[in-house]
């Protein structure tokens, strides 16, 4: 699982995203020794502009209002790192002269838009052993005092040129820049980025987002004391978008990738290499599962790769892009209709009655189901909500 990124190498594709997991280098050393390939620092600001965080800042999102149901995200309304510069100088030579086969990122930001803080806070990581930079122009909670309120720096391809141009004229290591989902067109603002000369990009950042709202004191969640704001959706709610934003990056933008955006296992995060990105950054998942999610992770591509006698992910990288067309070449595609196994059907009726509600009314049950095939249009709803595997396909009818 050996691989490399903008020249550096790592002992496998699996980083963790800047966030809580990595907050200091007490907790960054701990996730190296229990295996991950790399990580990215908590963001890190110069003293004079670093900001406290909300608390509580942090909300679980679950499938139902059970404590013990299902996660499907986080939402949060976190700032960068509180911790002074200098303990993450210090931070990160330590790192760097204990794991020197661990790749480590430094995530850093600015709130006042001025060229000489970007480029102090780029040369100091820089000079304490960071191999590599990450821009964050993505945090969905905005805070930058020359942008309007709420709006992330990424939502401006000019602004997010400037900054890079900014950090790349003191940088002698790879600058990566950190892209925002929260933007109607990503594409434009990582062209941005690469004509500045970023040498990379990583994307997705949080999505911004109102979890929910307590229906007693109407006060969107997490609350501090009556009152909250927009903030950072994370983790598996995010990841169809996170996978479209990579797949559209590799198809207009000639910059090596780093994905991120609810990787859970080891298939959501070939799912993003198979779209083109070279790394995957993960930090919700850790959140619940703890640093330990690595073994998880490597043992699923390894047994992955085995089986498919592949030799490393780079005859992954970018398989599924050549599959990806217009909508208008899919609706000139041959037609398909549901064909039911009444062998294997449970007669549930389920199918029957979202075909009744949501679909063409071409299910009907009597001591079997039947399918009109002149009336289904092949919308596949009954395959994909069928309790039973393999009971109902879609079979093409020319």
């Amino acid at each position: 699982m050996r691989t490399t990124f903008c020249g550096l190498t790592l002992q496998n594709p699996f980083m963790l995203a800047a966030g809580p997991p990595t907050a200091s280098g007490a907790m960054i050393s701990r996730a190296f020794d229990r295996g991950w390939g790399g990580a990215v620092t908590k963001t890190i600001f110069l003293d004079s502009e670093r900001t406290l965080s909300p608390s509580p800042r942090l909300q679980v999102l679950r499938t139902h209002s059970s404590r013990t149901s299902p996660i499907y995200g986080f939402r949060n309304i976190e700032m960068g790192s509180t911790r002074p510069l200098s303990l993450w100088e210090n931070d990160i030579r330590d790192l760097r002269s204990k794991y020197p086969n661990n790749l480590l990122l430094t995530s850093i930001g600015s709130v006042c838009g001025k060229r000489e803080n970007w480029q102090e806070i780029a040369k100091r990581c820089q000079d304490s052993g960071a191999q590599a930079l990450e821009i964050n122009v993505s945090c969905p909670h905005g805070g930058a005092t020359h942008m309007p309120p709420g709006m992330a720096i990424g939502q401006d391809p000019d602004t997010t040129a400037r900054i890079t141009g900014w950090v790349k004229s003191v940088a002698t290591i790879p600058v990566i820049v950190k892209l925002t989902p929260n933007v109607a067109d990503i594409v434009s603002v990582g062209i941005a980025a690469q004509n500045a000369g970023a040498d990379a990009i990583s994307a997705i950042n949080t999505v911004q987002s109102i979890a929910g709202i307590n229906l007693d004191t109407f006060t969107p969640q997490p609350s501090v004391g009556l009152y909250s704001t927009a903030g950072g959706l994370s983790g598996l709610a995010i990841h169809p978008m996170a996978l479209n934003a990579v797949a559209r990056l590799a198809q207009g933008v000639g910059l090596p990738l780093i994905g991120i955006g609810g990787v859970s296992d080891w298939r959501s995060a070939i799912e993003f290499i198979a779209l083109g990105a070279s790394l995957v950054q993960i930090c919700t998942a850790v959140m619940i599962n703890g640093y330990g999610i690595i073994d998880q992770l490597k043992e699923g591509l390894a047994t992955y790769l085995r089986n498919k006698s592949l030799k490393d992910i780079l005859e992954i990288r970018g398989r599924a892009l050549a599959q990806l067309e217009d909508i208008i070449t899919l609706c000139n595609a041959p037609r398909v209709v549901a064909q039911i196994d009444n062998e294997t059907c449970s007669l549930c009726g389920q199918c029957v009655s979202l075909c009744q509600d949501a679909g063409q009314q071409a299910i009907t049950q009597g001591t079997a189901v039947m399918i009109d095939k002149e009336t289904c249009t092949g919308c596949g709803l009954c395959a994909a909500m069928c309790p039973v595997d393999g009971c109902i396909s879609m079979v093409s009818i020319g």
